[in-house]
């Protein structure tokens, strides 16, 4: 059987089972014998605890209780600004037990995002440590400063609210580029559709599982509550500060960790510690990857390290993951894969209307058919009816599908650059700059020129060991043209010191096509 009829026959076999009555803190948490190893917790410091599940689920009841003495009903909005920790977890249960709404706050937003999220939510409660307690003075909502003791001195009574599978149960907001953020309303059944720890990752009862993502995140939280929904051992590690790619390959070998969602970022991170698969040897069964496209150079050195091949697979916030690669398939470097089984996604283009094989169009799924499409966005009707309300939801995101069915990524629909008249995917020209040994990171975006229009440039992070130089940057540019075309490579080369980023590490190329436009004037030139 080929792997086109193996994933056929995947999708063909698929069916969603979606129960009326569904509860996550009851599907994760409540259902795993109590003697059932649930976490190894370690830090930056040294410390290290294992958790059965009966310790957890005790301490998702004390997190329940504890809320509900501070008013917490069903529907309220609850803020968390923790660290990753079992003591965290157990307040996403307890939040859940209770029939309302998580709004996970990551550690790195400033004040001001904070108290945003807070007022457009209308949170009635924040749960946060002693070290980020000074955060949230003055606010409306009641704070509650979770010590050691605050769980253990909470009698542990088994809370368990009947909710709906419909019912609201998830806040997230939208790191977007422009505008301010909206807050995406996720129903308990959202974690239904996460069927990437089934199909991609193969998730096996009792096995270990280290997400790398911050659990502030739908790439952070996802790869908590789904594996272990499937039985897995969670591997937490509590970071010092920002990512170190030393301590979290150390970390990994010395728990034999075997199965690890991790990000593009990570991976590129990684990428720069030297011999690391012989300084780091790890036991990894599968690894999978998303939050960003994933560059086929990163691929192929997770191979060379580790000896396995990462899945890319592809989503957003508001639906994921669409699309996906699979242990039964080829993997074809710098293509996301085919879309999961049960996800009706297609390539449309304005009007749409589905493209033929090799155009360029956007990414779409149809419109509530899946688990996981969200109840609307966060008191914005009329936006909640723009975006989700038709037949088809946009990603925004940009194409083509090829004649064996996998679908390779091309940029934001609005990256694309016009040069000379010739559409130029950022991601591509990203990518080919990637594969030269001085090139760390790389964005690519349009800059207005007086004869093409625009033309492509790249804005170059050097690798260490490198120097940044007239010569290095004729290199480059005879480099990607020689792999990708004379009219897509770049004819403009800025050396910087860093790219910027969302907070969950993608590209801000928005903010790289706003400085070129002021550069040139205020306004880009039209091929």
């Amino acid at each position: 059987m080929s792997d086109y009829e193996r994933y056929t026959e995947m999708c063909r076999a698929h069916s969603w089972n979606v129960p009326g009555r569904y509860n996550i803190a009851h599907d994760v948490c409540d259902k795993h014998p109590r003697d059932k190893r649930a976490m190894v917790w370690e830090s930056f410091n040294g410390s290290r605890r294992e958790l059965a599940w009966g310790e957890l689920q005790d301490m998702a009841d004390q997190a329940a209780a504890m809320l509900r003495q501070h008013g917490v009903g069903r529907g309220d909005r609850v803020a968390v600004v923790l660290p990753p920790a079992p003591e965290t977890a157990a307040v996403f249960f307890g939040i859940w037990k209770l029939g309302a709404m998580l709004l996970s706050l990551s550690l790195l937003y400033g004040d001001d995002a904070i108290r945003y999220r807070l007022d457009d939510s209308g949170a009635s409660v924040v749960v946060t440590d002693q070290a980020n307690a000074g955060r949230f003075t003055g606010i409306a909502a009641k704070l509650i400063v979770l010590d050691p003791d605050a769980l253990s001195g909470t009698p542990a009574e088994h809370i368990a609210a009947d909710t709906a599978a419909d019912d609201p149960a998830q806040l997230y907001y939208t790191s977007g580029t422009t505008g301010l953020a909206k807050g995406i309303v996720h129903a308990h059944r959202y974690l239904l559709a996460h069927e990437e720890f089934t199909y991609c990752h193969e998730v096996q009862d009792g096995e270990s599982f280290h997400g790398m993502g911050e659990w502030a995140w739908a790439a952070g939280i996802a790869p908590l509550l789904g594996p272990w929904r499937l039985g897995a051992v969670q591997y937490v590690y509590r970071r010092e500060r920002g990512f170190d790619a030393e301590q979290q390959l150390a970390f990994l070998s010395r728990n034999g960790v075997s199965n690890v969602f991790t990000t593009p970022t990570a991976m590129r991170a990684m990428m720069a510690v030297a011999d690391a698969g012989t300084r780091h040897p790890q036991r990894f069964r599968r690894v999978c990857s998303a939050g960003e496209p994933l560059n086929p150079e990163a691929i192929r050195w997770f191979r060379e390290q580790f000896g396995v091949t990462v899945l890319d697979y592809y989503g957003l916030t508001e639906s994921y993951p669409l699309v996906a690669n699979y242990p039964s398939m080829e993997v074809r470097e710098g293509s996301m894969g085919r879309p999961m089984p049960g996800w009706d996604v297609q390539i449309l283009d304005e009007d749409e209307s589905p493209l033929a094989t090799g155009e360029r169009g956007e990414i779409c799924l149809r419109a509530r058919s899946n688990p996981h499409y969200p109840l609307g966005y966060w008191n914005r009707p009329d936006d909640t009816e723009a975006v989700f309300g038709g037949d088809w939801f946009h990603t925004k995101d940009a194409a083509v599908r090829d004649e064996d069915g996998y679908i390779w990524y091309e940029g934001r629909a609005d990256d694309v650059i016009i040069a000379a008249g010739y559409r130029v995917g950022p991601f591509e020209v990203e990518s080919v700059c990637l594969e030269h040994p001085a090139v760390r990171e790389a964005a690519a975006v349009a800059s207005p020129d007086e004869l093409r229009g625009n033309v492509v440039k790249a804005f170059i992070v050097v690798a260490e060991g490198h120097t940044a130089s007239d010569d290095l940057a004729g290199q480059i540019q005879a480099h990607v043209r020689e792999r990708l075309s004379a009219y897509a490579y770049p004819r403009r080369v800025e050396f910087v010191d860093e790219l910027p980023k969302t907070l969950t590490g993608k590209i801000r190329r928005i903010e790289l096509r706003q400085l070129e436009l002021e550069r040139a004037g205020g306004t880009a030139a039209r091929p």
